[in-house]
């Protein structure tokens, strides 16, 4: 079962078309990371997905529903996603951001039924915060700021998290903080994860599948033993790369590259 289908996906600004015709499948159930050189399109993949920009031509399905044919609110119960370096308003306290998450659920005057204290209380503890419910987010560090966002999207209660380089300005314990959080989502709660990732090396260490994409297009795709692999590397990011297996994660590792001249 996939969780995203794309048909004949097309996607533009003004007249300058960034993805053309984009057939792609993301596995329910899984963690996908999707990579590619600087304005491939990856990010714009992303939001086209999440309905955050229209789509030119072609179709994107959400557990086989045309996103197009499902109201706002509703996508919202399905699907959460975190753009890059998200900012949240000044002085907003680590609770107060995490329950905009429950907004989809708000009727009337948009009051906090004790249902929805209950699953905001189980965000914040899942994502190791419920000591920070109370402090200003203005005054976390990247990494802690990042998981007041994944816990904002867990209130939502989607299956589905988008994350458009969730690790972008962060430090390498607070990446690998970001990813191990992510990982166990997946594994523990059953999450569906799509992430758009620079680092290689972070993207093959932490998929269960993996898409390329350059110029608008899917250039490969598979497992990370799939796509982290030479030639594929070559024709994404003209680069020759040298693939071993990591040792401690049995996972391919770009463990040095030459630009192809």
């Amino acid at each position: 079962m996939d969780s995203i289908t794309t048909t004949n996906l097309a996607i533009a600004y003004d007249e300058s078309i960034v993805i053309e015709a984009l057939e792609m499948k993301i596995p329910h159930g899984k963690i996908t990371t999707i990579i590619g050189p600087n304005g491939c399109g990856k990010s714009s993949v992303l939001k086209a997905v999440g309905r955050i920009l229209r789509f030119k031509a072609g179709a994107v399905y959400l557990n086989e529903e045309d996103i197009t044919t499902l109201a706002t609110k509703e996508i919202a119960k399905k699907m959460a996603i975190l753009p890059q370096s998200p900012t949240a308003p000044h002085g907003v306290t680590v609770g107060e951001l995490v329950a905009y998450g429950r907004f989809p659920y708000q009727r009337g005057f948009g009051r906090l039924a004790l249902n929805d204290r209950k699953i905001i209380a189980w965000s914040l503890e899942v994502t190791k915060l419920s000591e920070l419910e109370h402090r200003s987010v203005d005054t976390l560090s990247g990494g802690q700021r990042q998981r007041v966002w994944i816990a904002m999207a867990l209130a939502q209660q989607t299956d589905l998290i988008l994350l458009d380089e969730p690790t972008t300005y962060l430090d390498l314990s607070h990446q690998l903080e970001v990813l191990e959080l992510l990982s166990d989502l997946n594994k523990k709660q059953g999450y569906t994860i799509v992430m758009v990732l620079h680092d290689l090396n972070l993207a093959a260490r932490f998929a269960d599948y993996m898409v390329a994409i350059k110029g608008g297009s899917i250039i490969c795709h598979g497992t990370p033993d799939e796509v982290m692999v030479p030639h594929a590397l070559k024709e994404v990011f003209q680069i020759d790369a040298q693939i071993v297996k990591e040792p401690r994660t049995g996972r391919p590792v770009c463990v040095t590259y030459d630009l192809v001249r």
